[in-house]
């Protein structure tokens, strides 16, 4: 695709551009934010702005025109999540600097209508990510976000391999002082890495320790080469000192020769996760057939909607629209309304609203509804949207839409976390449709099913492969629950509460199996054979967690502190919310394998401490 450049003129954001070009993309249109003309660096949550004078080199080194902007807002919104979560306020926040970044882009698509994305830098900031995907979304345009979550430490030393050249340019970080101001990256990689050892700084500034000017990359067309700087120290403590170079004077040097050195891809696969589809092609070769299993339909039942209360979280089942005739002049659209309009009746039962949904199920009678499905789904939520899993399935006859939920009454928003990544990059997949990769609330993690997409590109993997999904689907939960430690400062282990995997074919089941069993121990497992999943994908993965904390009272304060989960209440509340949308098929007449005839679905338990096959 076409796209446009957040340029900063500092390293991540010049190297993301050699990944955006190694992924097919072309660069079309550079975008800068800087501070008012006279001021050389301001204190914003969201754009380095110091180097200025120099963004345009960087503009004329790849030959692409540059668009620029005062930034005249401020954080005005300090919060994890920009925007609102009702669909009425998705503008943005007035008076705050994300809105400087809407109007550059906005001018930038008036003048190149036909880009489609947009490269940033982002490595680890989650303020910086949500806010530039807020802005994106507005904008119809796709944000491409390749170094995002990577190894620090290794992406530091990929950008010295591939050729780039960037110098600090500011230094505010502990280690860190005026005479490491204009020393390149590989001068400073010995030193970054020993004040990580000692320090745990951030090896590529992700902190906010130094900054840099990129003055070579093989993108570049010339070189930038600095005639004249000057050292400005802004404050000279004893635990940091904060300066950056002011460059005076610079100048644009004609290269030699290109520089053809690639950017360094990372294995769709780690080699954690290679074990995993080792292990489904090792089953796929000793079973010969697999393990097929018939199903009945009982077509007698008729449910209805069910819901249970538990503490402040709310279980509902069976949404669809009233009756089982299927009216000739009804669309699936208007399906969907009136499921969410029974949805929003039944939460206002308990004082609740869609924004208070944690997570949410689709079951849909044919995979070809997905995305007419999808563009009604998308129009009831805003900012942060509910996890999810949406598949097809056999609903009865006259049926097309049902819905599940499952929602928590929070005492403030910030209750709830979300983890809502749509970028295209190297981490796991960007977001599909409107939902999040996780949501966290009251410590209780639920992770969006997970199919085996190749996150650079969103395809399934060629040739089609049930071990390589597989694989895939483990790490992409894997990571976002790594993602999740990270924004929310660590400190918790996380314990799986319930998995799902949602497989359309029951021979896949037995190899899927061995996977979990060499891969997770004593976890509750639904094994769940449907119809068909989002991208004609073979095996989608569901997660359930819990952080292993609670808020206890301590010193008349409330803290978070890391609890036994093996009392019977914790178990019984958090299996109750796993399997919420079963709860009409899991009664207490067996536990076993059940024909299931509403979504025709075939259910197991795998072996656990909790209950016994």
């Amino acid at each position: 695709m076409k796209y446009c450049a957040l340029l900063s003129g500092g390293k991540d954001s010049c190297y993301n551009l050699l990944h955006c070009y190694h992924n097919g993309h072309h660069l079309v249109a550079a975008a800068s934010l800087g501070p008012q003309h006279g001021k050389e660096e301001l204190d914003s949550y969201m754009y380095q702005t110091v180097g200025q004078d120099a963004i345009e080199f960087v503009a004329q080194a790849l030959d692409v025109p540059l668009y620029r902007r005062v930034i005249s807002g401020a954080a005005v919104e300090q919060g994890s999540e920009y925007g609102a979560r009702n669909p009425s306020g998705e503008g943005g926040v007035r008076g705050d600097e994300t809105e400087d970044l809407y109007e550059l882009l906005s001018t930038v698509k008036s003048q190149h209508p036909d880009i489609q994305g947009v490269s940033v830098g982002a490595i680890l900031s989650n303020y910086q990510r949500v806010r530039v995907e807020h802005v994106c979304r507005r904008l119809s345009l796709t944000p491409l976000c390749y170094l995002w979550q990577r190894d620090q430490s290794d992406l530091l030393h990929e950008m010295i391999e591939s050729g780039l050249e960037a110098i600090l340019i500011k230094v505010a970080g502990i280690g860190l002082n005026t005479k490491h101001l204009g020393k390149t990256l590989s001068q400073m990689e010995p030193t970054l890495m020993k004040l990580n050892n000692l320090y745990g700084s951030h090896v590529c500034g992700e902190g906010g320790e130094y900054e840099t000017l990129t003055l070579d990359c093989p993108l570049f067309k010339s070189r930038i080469h600095l005639v004249e700087t000057e050292v400005v120290v802004h404050s000279d403590g004893g635990f940091a000192t904060v300066a950056y170079l002011r460059i005076k004077k610079a100048e644009l040097v004609s290269k030699s020769e290109a520089d053809h050195r690639q950017a360094i891809i990372p294995p769709v696969l780690s080699e954690e996760f290679s074990i995993i589809r080792d292990v489904v092609l090792q089953s796929q070769a000793s079973t010969e057939n697999g393990c097929s299993l018939d199903y009945a339909i009982q077509s007698s039942y008729e449910p209805s909607v069910s819901s249970n209360l538990v503490g402040n979280w709310v279980a509902i089942a069976n949404v669809q629209k009233a009756g089982g005739t299927l009216s000739p002049d009804l669309c699936v659209e208007d399906e969907v309304r009136d499921c969410f309009q029974t949805l929003q009746n039944r939460l206002q039962q308990y004082s609740l609203h869609l924004t208070n949904c944690a997570n949410i199920n689709i079951f849909i009678s044919s995979i070809d509804l997905f995305a007419r499905v999808n563009a009604v789904y998308a129009s009831y939520f805003g900012t942060s949207p509910p996890a999810r899993a949406c598949v097809a399935v056999d609903l009865p006859p006259g049926i097309r839409v049902r819905l599940d939920c499952i929602a928590y009454a929070e005492s403030s928003p910030a209750d709830r976390q979300a983890l809502h990544v749509q970028g295209l990059s190297y981490w796991a997949p960007a977001n599909i449709g409107p939902y999040s990769q996780a949501i966290t609330v009251d410590q209780r993690i639920f992770i969006s099913g997970q199919i085996g997409l190749v996150p650079s590109n969103l395809s399934l993997p060629s040739p089609r492969s049930l071990a390589v999904e597989t694989a895939l689907s483990f790490q992409h939960v894997d990571r976002i629950v790594t993602a999740l430690k990270n924004n929310s400062g660590g400190g918790w282990d996380g314990h799986t509460q319930g998995s799902l995997y949602w497989l359309v074919n029951s021979r896949d089941i037995i190899h899927v199996r061995r996977a979990c069993e060499a891969f997770e121990k004593n976890i509750p497992t639904l094994f769940l054979v449907i119809s068909a999943l989002p991208k004609d994908a073979l095996v989608e993965k569901q997660v359930f967690m819990h952080t292993g904390q609670s808020l206890v009272e301590e010193d008349d304060d409330i803290v978070r502190r890391s609890v036994s989960l093996s009392s019977s209440k914790e178990i019984q509340q958090g299996l109750l919310m796993c399997t919420g949308k079963f709860q009409d098929l899991l009664r207490p007449r067996r536990l076993r394998r059940l024909s299931v005839f509403v979504v025709k679905i075939t259910i197991f338990w795998r072996r656990s401490r909790i209950f016994r096959s």
